[in-house]
Formats: structure tokens, C-alpha cells, sequence
């Protein structure tokens, strides 16, 4: 049949030099008359191709020696090749969400729990042996089916803490399934705005996937149906600050799902009541008033109303108490790629902006001090020595003293950062060692912000007060 269907062509066929050419093979066969007489004369064509495609594979490999393939051209959009690998995504995607376990599996499971439990006379926590662990397995596999049998292994089991007797607490294993089954599904619906299949997200994707979450969100859903959008761009934009340091415009799809940032992201679904919830709202980034106060605060400091920030409007940022060489050096390093007008200077536009309020809100990371290290870099050699510090810390205490505080000895401060840092080159400290010292935000803050350094100076007093306060709070509950 094959001599046929050569004779037929009319032509030689060219060298097989791709995988992808089985599908040009394949459609020339259909159009001949040889392949429209028995469906089991194409199957058997198809894997005859297949195979010679295999074989050319293989002779090229064992020819090109130990050197594998590291580069594959992507499908064009349209081709047969393209449809099924979405197709094929799709059907894997949908395999995956059939096995999850839904909100009343969870209740199922729960119960089952409660059910099959002892409790602990010394402490009171609920908890089940390995023996009820597995007769939980049962249980479960009956009335949700096989989906949930996975949880029940003997190494899920281990990994929760034990007391004497070998029992683990229900609680957190129940915690550890529904966590599993929301990072589960979390990736599930990551992928499939994954267009290119990449295994990465890019912006318009991330944002796709927060404005899908909304809805069930219960501290967004009163959102203002015309701020949706800014807040999608402003969550998305935390994501992107740590999970793609290197801004190359895409994060990696599991960098996502462990990131805290997710995390911070689902303590949204629980409901807000009282002032101590209002105040965790504006800690958390991704509540509608943090949004709402980011926003604020650029148009409060965008004096001329033209969407950018020059440095005299960024300087009255946090009540002016950032140097102006820090700002100086911000602009420098980070606002390159702002808006400006001709013979004016650079400003700094609104995506530079969360840069700067997500590094300075989150100085103890190490994608926030990565970013003011490179503002501490007068020098741009990556570290920092003795003049450099003196040079950072003279408008700190140019601003100290004007207000009506002691007067203060550069090198005492640096002496006190060289001991808090203790580098590996005694002459100059690195961003490496910043952050084995543990203590890079605050020595960031000592340098950039004279409030920051007020804090690190009046430390004992306001851990006094903090525990005072704590005492406070104990004795009226």
C-alpha cells in the first residue's frame, strides 16, 4: 500500500526534518484517493509515518553525539498541531478539576473526622490514631468515592506531628486537604489562562485570574464595579514584584502558587468584622483598602494632576521624611523607563511607584532589599564601604537635628552598622551579606528615612510600650 501511495504523489517528498511534518504527510494521504476507502488503511498509514518520523529522530540523535535538543519552535496559532495541544490541555485540565474535591466532599470529610475522633483528656484537641486514620479511609472512599483516597496514605500520615500515643490532630490534616485541594485548583485555573502553555503567566493573564477570584471573595465583592480594573492592576503587580525579580515580564506558575503573596491573597475570603479586621485590611495589600489608599496616595502627591511623579512631589512621600539622595538615587536607579517631556527630567509613572511602595513596605524581603541596595550602590559596584554610609547618613542627620533632636556621630553609626552587618570583607558590605545578617531592612531604613532611623534608636522603649500594650489587651479580655 505504501508503493502505492508513493506512486501516486507525483512527487519526491522532502527529508523529514521536523515532528511536525507527519501532519503535512498526514494531510497529503487524505486528499489522495488511496486513504478515503477504510478508516483501518489510515490508522495504519498514520502509524507508518509516525514511525519513519521516529526512526529519522533517532538516526539524528545517535549522529549529533550527547548534545540534546534544547530549543523547540512553538506551534503557530491556527495549525492542526496548535489545536491539539489545546485541546489535549484541555482535556488533561478537565481530567484534573473531575478529581478535586468539591465544598460538600469537604463537609463529608469533616464529618467523617468528627466522628471517628478522640479526644485528648490533657489538652483537650481532637485527634485519630493511624488504626481510625485508616478506617477514615473507608469511610470516605464510600461516600465521596476513590477521589479522596489519595489523602489517606500512610506518608500523608507522617508528616503531621504525633503525640506519645502516635495520634495526629484532625484539624490539621483536614487544613492540609483543603489547602491542597485550593492550590490544586488554583493551578488548574492558572494553566488554563496560560495561553502559550509555558508554565508561566504574563500581567494581562495574572490580572484575568484575580478578576475571576472576585466574586468569591467575600471581602471584594461590594467592589465598585469601575475600580475592578485598577485593582486588578495593582494586585497583579505585587505578584510580579516577587515572583518575577528579574522583570522579564512573566512569573513562573509555581513560584505563584508558593508564593505568600497568593496566601495573603485567599485570607480575603474570610469576612471582615470589627476595627482589629478593618486594620488587617490595610495591612494586606490586596484589600480594597489598601488599593484604595495606594491610589490616594499618588493622586495626593501628583500636585500638577499630569499621572506622574516628579522628585520635588515624590519627596512629600511617608510626610517627608525620606533623604533626598535616596529619592535622588530611586529616580537613578528604578525610573529610567518613566515619563518625560523634552529638556525635562525624568518622573516617575504609576508602575514605578508600586515598585517603590511595595519595596519600602516590605524592606525584611529579599526582593525589597534588592531594590533599595541598588539605591544604597552610589557607586554602582556592589557593595558598600565606609563613604558611602557617611554620604547616606548626612541627610538623616541633617534631618534629625532639625527637629530638634540630639546631635549625632556619623562614625558611631556606621561603627553600629558594621556590628549589626558583620560582613565577610571587613571594608565593604554586599547585598549578600544584608541579608545573612538578617537585619537589612533596618539598616536600610537607618540610612534612607529619618523615621526609620528614630525607630531603630528608641527600639528598647518601643518594645517597653508594645509589651505594655500587650499586658493592656490581655487583662481586659
Amino acid at each position: 500500500m505504501s508503493s502505492s501511495v508513493e506512486e501516486d504523489e507525483g512527487y519526491d517528498e522532502p527529508p523529514v526534518v521536523s515532528s511536525m511534518l507527519w501532519v503535512r504527510n498526514l494531510r497529503r494521504y487524505i486528499r489522495s484517493d488511496a486513504g478515503l476507502g477504510s478508516e483501518a488503511k489510515m490508522e495504519h498509514e498514520t502509524r507508518r509515518i509516525l514511525l519513519n518520523i521516529f526512526k529519522e529522530k533517532y538516526r539524528k540523535s545517535a549522529e549529533a553525539g550527547i548534545i540534546p535538543s534544547f530549543y523547540k519552535k512553538k506551534p503557530e496559532d491556527g495549525s492542526i498541531s496548535h489545536t491539539v495541544q489545546r485541546l489535549a490541555k484541555y482535556r488533561f485540565l478537565k481530567k484534573q478539576s473531575d478529581v478535586l474535591l468539591n465544598a460538600d466532599d469537604l463537609d463529608t470529610l469533616w464529618l467523617c473526622l468528627r466522628e471517628n475522633c478522640l479526644i485528648d483528656e490533657t489538652t483537650g484537641s481532637v485527634k485519630v490514631s493511624y488504626e481510625d486514620f485508616c478506617q477514615i479511609a473507608s469511610l470516605c472512599t464510600e461516600q465521596i468515592g476513590p477521589k479522596c483516597r489519595r489523602f489517606f496514605s500512610p506518608s500523608n500520615f507522617l508528616k503531621f506531628e504525633k503525640d506519645e500515643s502516635g495520634r495526629i490532630t484532625i484539624l490539621s490534616f483536614y487544613l492540609y486537604v483543603m489547602r491542597t485541594v485550593s492550590l490544586t485548583q488554583a493551578r488548574i485555573d492558572m494553566s488554563e489562562l496560560d495561553e502559550d502553555s509555558d508554565g508561566f503567566l504574563q500581567p494581562y493573564e495574572m490580572e484575568a485570574y484575580i478578576r475571576g477570584l472576585i466574586p468569591n471573595l467575600a471581602q471584594l465583592r461590594d467592589m465598585p464595579a469601575e475600580f475592578i480594573q485598577m485593582y486588578c492592576h495593582i494586585a497583579t503587580h505585587k505578584f510580579f514584584f516577587f515572583c518575577d525579580p528579574s522583570r522579564r515580564g512573566k512569573a513562573f506558575i509555581k513560584k505563584i502558587l508558593l508564593s505568600n503573596c497568593l496566601q495573603e491573597l485567599m485570607e480575603l475570603h474570610q469576612d471582615s468584622d470589627g476595627d482589629a479586621a478593618d486594620a488587617e485590611q490595610t495591612e494586606n495589600w490586596f484589600s480594597l483598602a489598601s488599593a484604595q489608599r495606594i491610589c490616594d496616595m499618588f493622586l495626593d502627591l501628583d500636585k500638577d494632576g499630569n499621572g506622574t511623579l516628579s522628585k520635588e512631589e515624590l519627596q512629600e512621600y511617608a510626610d517627608a521624611t525620606l533623604t533626598d539622595i535616596f529619592i535622588q538615587r530611586a529616580f537613578d536607579e528604578h525610573v529610567r523607563h518613566g515619563k518625560t517631556v523634552i529638556g525635562l527630567a525624568w518622573e516617575m509613572d504609576f508602575e514605578s511607584f508600586l515598585d517603590f511602595v511595595l519595596a519600602l513596605e516590605n524592606k525584611d524581603t529579599p526582593e525589597g532589599l534588592t531594590y533599595l541596595f541598588k539605591c544604597l550602590d552610589l557607586q554602582g559596584k556592589g557593595y558598600l564601604t565606609a563613604a558611602d554610609i557617611h554620604i547616606l547618613f548626612r541627610d538623616v542627620r541633617e534631618k534629625w537635628v532639625q527637629v530638634g533632636n540630639y546631635e549625632l556621630c556619623t562614625e558611631d553609626v556606621r561603627d553600629e552598622i558594621w556590628d549589626m552587618v558583620k560582613p565577610v570583607d571587613p571594608l565593604r558590605i554586599t547585598l549578600s551579606d544584608m541579608l545573612l545578617c538578617k537585619q537589612g531592612g533596618t539598616i536600610a531604613s537607618m540610612l534612607i528615612d529619618v523615621r526609620g532611623f528614630w525607630a531603630h534608636d528608641n527600639r528598647e522603649n518601643l518594645l517597653q510600650e508594645e509589651g505594655e500594650s500587650i499586658d493592656i489587651d490581655a487583662d481586659r479580655l
